[in-house]
């Protein structure tokens, strides 16, 4: 009696009753037109992928713009809170808080005349101190703003810009202390 293996690569027929694959046919005999193992042609996953790749090369300039629109907004809600924070730590602890603005490092400093007092705040990838304003006489390094309690607010804004040239200022209101935050239209 002759022993079968798992991977027969001889022509032979089988013995009756062994069956040689899906539906029992022979190997040598043709098989039906779709009848046969269906799956994906290499041309049909090429032109899929393509159609897919393509769409997400539109897609992409549109995401990344509301990428950077969230970002400039979170910068702002940020650079409002830590601003209201410090008029906030002069006005309760009768301190005198500086603040010190580094357009160079995007970045903000507050210090207090309590030991160990330190806050920072560094803005996100993509976006940048443009200014402080208003505009004075050109300095180089970072600007100073010293909050004194009891004192009037000093007036002024920080703009930021985001890397596809949208604008916000925070303001800070002399009047109530608040910061306010202001869209810059772009010419």
């Amino acid at each position: 009696m002759p022993i079968l293996s798992v991977g027969r690569t001889s022509n032979q027929p089988l013995p009756d009753g062994v069956p040689s694959g899906p539906g029992s046919e022979s190997e040598t005999e043709p098989r039906p037109p779709g009848s046969g193992v269906r799956g994906v042609t290499l041309v049909e996953m090429m032109v899929v992928m393509t159609i897919i790749a393509l769409m997400a090369g539109i897609s992409f300039p549109a995401v990344s713009a509301g990428i950077d629109s969230v970002r400039l907004r979170s910068a702002t809600d940020s650079l409002a809170s830590f601003l209201n924070a410090a008029v906030n730590r002069a006005e309760r602890r009768q301190q005198a808080v500086e603040v010190v603005i580094s357009p160079k490092d995007s970045e903000l400093t507050s210090y207090s005349s309590e030991p160990g007092y330190t806050r920072e705040l560094k803005m996100p990838d993509g976006i940048t101190i443009e200014g402080v304003l208003p505009k004075g006489p050109e300095e180089e390094g970072p600007h100073r703003l010293i909050l004194m309690p009891g004192a009037t607010v000093p007036g002024i804004g920080i703009q930021i810009v985001n890397r596809h040239g949208s604008r916000r200022v925070v303001r800070l209101d002399p009047m109530t202390g608040f910061p306010r935050v202001e869209s810059v239209e772009t010419k």
